[in-house]
């Protein structure tokens, strides 16, 4: 198995970090890519991916904090994207809910890591949450069609996933979807093809559902994968080769 997005140079996980890949690999996952939001963690990242080759990094500041942190972080990241120290753009996107950024704001560095994207060569990984219509529009204008990208940890509707998937997107599925109230997202997961599905944990947030209340890691990726079996009807081995042949062509290949 592939994790897909996991923070693992977020703060919470630098302690007891080397415990936490082992009980990854145990757990069968052969790959995570490491989600870095700032220079400190990018930085942290890059050490990482040098003791563990199997562990590379994607970044970008959130929308969440690119109001305060996203002039300085965008210079880090996109020297890491000119050394060829990321294998992603991401995550970066849109978040109406809570709105801690500007809207306009949060656009100006959708469109900025977009760009950076583009220049380098690199996919993009998607946030984006009661913003579809805005983010749909601004990537139809700033980003070739069919170019490499994902909706991380997807908890939209049926509709804006069709969306995603017209333009060749994956969709990444997070612990959310064990969870007993995702009676919807597991319908969604129902019709997308598993050629444009991928899993991960998003930890250290989102534990899934046997795990609720604690600390996310990539070890508890097979329940994930588990669930999605189980929505599909096939087994827990074949979700975890299609989503890792996907996230491998996605990211690694």
């Amino acid at each position: 198995m592939i994790d897909s997005h996991a923070h693992l140079t977020s703060p919470e996980l630098l302690v007891g970090l080397e415990a936490m890949i082992d009980r990854a690999k145990h757990a069968g996952v052969t790959r995570i890519l490491n989600i870095c939001t700032d220079p400190e963690s990018l930085r942290e990242g890059v050490l990482l991916s040098q003791k563990h080759p199997w562990i590379q990094n994607a970044g970008a500041t959130t929308p969440h904090d690119v109001a305060q942190e996203g002039e300085e972080a965008f210079a880090a990241f996109a020297r890491a994207a000119l050394e060829k120290k990321l294998v992603a753009i991401g995550e970066t996107g849109l978040d109406y809910h809570y709105e801690y950024s500007p809207k306009d704001v949060q656009q100006q560095f959708l469109r900025r890591y977009l760009a950076l994207a583009v220049e380098y060569c690199l996919p993009v990984i998607f946030h984006c949450r009661e913003a579809f219509a805005d983010l749909f529009s601004i990537v139809d204008r700033e980003y070739p069609k069919k170019a490499p990208a994902v909706l991380h940890c997807f908890t939209g509707t049926a509709q804006e996933a069709e969306e995603a998937l017209q333009r060749g997107w994956y969709l990444s599925f997070s612990g959310i979807v064990t969870f007993k109230k995702s009676g919807a997202l597991r319908d969604v997961v129902k019709f997308v093809p598993m050629s444009q599905m991928l899993i991960e944990t998003d930890a250290p947030f989102l534990a899934p559902q046997s795990k609720r209340g604690k600390q996310n890691e990539p070890a508890f990726l097979p329940e994930i994968a588990r669930c999605i079996a189980d929505i599909k009807g096939i087994s827990a081995e074949e979700v975890a080769s299609a989503t890792a042949a996907n996230a491998s062509r996605l990211f690694f290949i």
